[in-house]
């Protein structure tokens, strides 16, 4: 029974992969026009300007949107892979191929004995509920290589870790899946690697680190959970405004410096319990490294300054890794994500002008989905904690003992 349940899920997958993608397709191509802004707007300007930069053999030194890390390079200048199509459709196509390269993994991986295809079945459900701002952005490249390296974590702690250094020297976030590897040899491989492509990089390319000053200049994006302050002020009279600022709609005015600040503080809070949580935490299981990667990702993703749409992206995946797993605690945190992603799509772009001019209905949606990832990070740090650090147990109390007596019995 369980077999032919297997067999009609493996089955099914590929069927409704196929129908999502192809309504993604139509959108990103334009043959319809998914309300909102138009979304692949950074394929066409951005990313195409920033191809013709690099094939120059630098970084856009110039250009303060560029806040990647040196290997970000290589997904822009990959449609050049297709030279006869043109740019936008050639990057269109690589990230379907990228997706279609995931959902084979995750299927081929979850026939294993003891595994589940559910992680395969989030995959194909959680991305189209993004729309079609998941192919306009090199995301779903840097998740393939995140998800890649999870899976090998367990059996190839060396790959693991190549995997995940480069994915982090593609945008960041996947540093953090070391976060619960337990061999050295996890950690060597990822040094190692990280070192040889910065240091290829950093010989061959002028401007490789130009992107943390970038970073680092960046304000409070309108979509992130402090940016709920300042929807809510500017009901109350705050006098300031949203623009274009670093490639992202933010606010800019009185006190944005100090919420900024703020959401560092919380970013560093979960720096901070991550870490104790790595120091205390005694059980680890085949899925404890999948679920600490979410986890940390989720954390991360909440507290930050900005919370652009494809960065569910990210949850997506790894939440579909979790999964994979039948024994992980993640059941419910996965589930919350995956309404915070139709939700995301709502806000952005369908909603995106509400959200903008903060009214009710922009403010509705962003408290929704930001409190879902609120309650899915406690929630999944929880689970967590609970599954991997064992209870203080207070010392077992001393039998009192009979109290003792000088005196001699007297016989008669």
């Amino acid at each position: 029974m369980k077999t032919t349940g297997t067999r009609r899920s493996l089955a099914w997958l590929p069927v409704v992969w196929c129908l999502t993608r192809l309504v993604l397709l139509l959108f990103v191509l334009k043959v319809y026009v998914f309300p909102g802004p138009d979304v692949t707007s950074d394929v066409h300007v951005i990313y195409q300007g920033w191809y013709h930069v690099l094939s120059t053999g630098t970084f856009p030194l110039a250009d303060v949107t560029w806040q990647y890390p040196p290997a970000a390079a290589l997904a822009i200048l990959s449609p050049g892979l297709l030279p006869f199509l043109d740019y936008a459709t050639a990057f269109f196509v690589l990230v379907c191929v990228t997706d279609l390269a995931v959902l084979a993994l995750m299927a081929y991986a979850g026939r294993r004995p003891g595994r589940s295809l559910r992680g395969a079945w989030v995959w194909v459900i959680g991305v189209p509920l993004l729309g079609p701002t998941v192919y306009a952005r090199y995301d779903v490249m840097v998740t393939a290589v995140a998800m890649a390296a999870l899976l090998a974590g367990a059996r190839h702690p060396r790959a693991m870790g190549a995997l995940a250094a480069f994915g982090a020297l593609l945008k960041v976030w996947p540093a953090m899946l070391l976060l619960a590897a337990r061999r050295r040899s996890a950690w060597v491989s990822a040094l190692v690697t990280g070192i040889a492509v910065t240091g290829a990089f950093a010989l061959t390319m002028p401007g490789a680190f130009a992107f943390l000053t970038f970073q680092r200049d960046r304000g409070t994006e309108v979509e992130s959970l402090g940016a709920l302050v300042f929807h809510v002020a500017r009901h109350f009279g705050w006098q300031g405004s949203v623009l274009l600022n670093y490639g992202s709609i933010e606010f800019l005015g009185p006190y944005v410096s100090e919420v900024s600040t703020g959401a560092l503080f919380l970013t560093g809070a979960a720096f901070g319990w991550l870490v104790l949580w790595r120091l205390l935490a005694r059980r680890f299981e085949e899925h404890t490294l999948a679920d600490a990667a979410f986890v940390a990702v989720l954390m991360f993703t909440t507290t930050s300054r900005v919370i652009s749409p494809q960065y569910m992206v990210w949850l997506v995946g790894l939440a579909a890794v979790c999964l994979y797993f039948p024994g992980s605690r993640m059941r419910l945190p996965v589930a919350l994500v995956l309404v915070a992603c139709f939700v995301t799509v709502l806000e952005f772009p369908f909603y995106f002008a509400d959200v903008v001019a903060s009214n009710g209905l922009g403010l509705t949606l962003l408290f929704l989905r930001n409190g879902l990832l609120v309650a899915a990070a406690l929630i999944a740090a929880r689970a967590l904690w609970r599954a991997t650090v064992p209870p203080v147990t207070p010392p077992a109390p001393v039998p009192s003992q009979p109290a003792r007596t000088d005196e001699t019995p007297v016989s008669s």
